[in-house]
């Protein structure tokens, strides 16, 4: 198997490259349209045929037209978002390339139709344990179903599961996921409960602040 990851400093988010050496079907893993040139080199390298383009999340508001340009390359794009010409996948559905499977998980929260995607020991599990690295969404859109998809289905996982991030800044691209059950500073040593109340918290010092910046710059 061949595996590349592909990460951006500026803005710390992470594309994901697997390909079957035995048949050249590859799939792609949160690409961003503005790498193409770059990863068609990178498929073309390695005699590559590109047979799924898979999203964790998709950020409706501030990128509208990129689910249009992924498309662009012709192969089946899944995500959970439903938008025109994309494959919304049912939790569980298992997407073949070559002689391997990838299984689709529905987990929601960092964007309300998040996904995550299992392959072998490892989970591309997109903003779910480092939302405030995403540069374009710091704060979860359903804190509530955050929790639920960490705890109550990655953390269900074996511990061995090696757990790839959609983003990072200044941090660990991929950790094991007896390493986040145990240490992770919200999802380990928070309660649901608390947990809830510090993300309303901080949507609320966004929201001061915010109201803030406006009255300063009215004066």
């Amino acid at each position: 198997m061949l595996f590349r990851i592909l990460h951006d400093e500026a803005s710390g988010v992470l594309s994901y490259l697997l390909g079957d050496e035995a048949t050249r079907e590859a799939v792609l893993i949160d690409p961003r349209s503005s790498d193409r040139v770059v990863l068609d080199s990178v498929l073309h390298a390695e005699r590559l045929k590109l047979r799924w383009i898979l999203r964790t999340h998709d950020h409706e508001g501030a990128q509208p037209h990129e689910a249009r340009r992924l498309l662009a390359w012709r192969v089946p794009l899944v995500q959970g978002r439903e938008r025109t010409g994309v494959t919304v996948p049912t939790d569980g559905e298992r997407l073949p390339f070559g002689n391997e499977v990838i299984q689709v998980m529905h987990t929601p929260g960092h964007t309300r139709d998040g996904l995550s995607f299992r392959w072998r020991d490892r989970v591309f599990c997109g903003g779910l344990l480092a939302t405030q690295a995403c540069p374009l969404q710091p704060q979860p859109e359903d804190a509530a179903a955050l929790w639920d998809s960490v705890r109550c289905r990655l953390f269900s996982l074996p511990d061995e599961t090696l757990l790839f991030a959609g983003h990072a800044r200044r941090s660990r691209v991929v950790s094991t996921l007896l390493e986040q059950r145990r240490w992770h500073p919200q999802f380990a040593a928070l309660s649901r409960d608390a947990y809830l109340a510090r993300m309303a918290a901080k949507v609320r010092g966004v929201g001061s602040a915010g109201n803030g910046r406006s009255v300063a710059s009215a004066r």
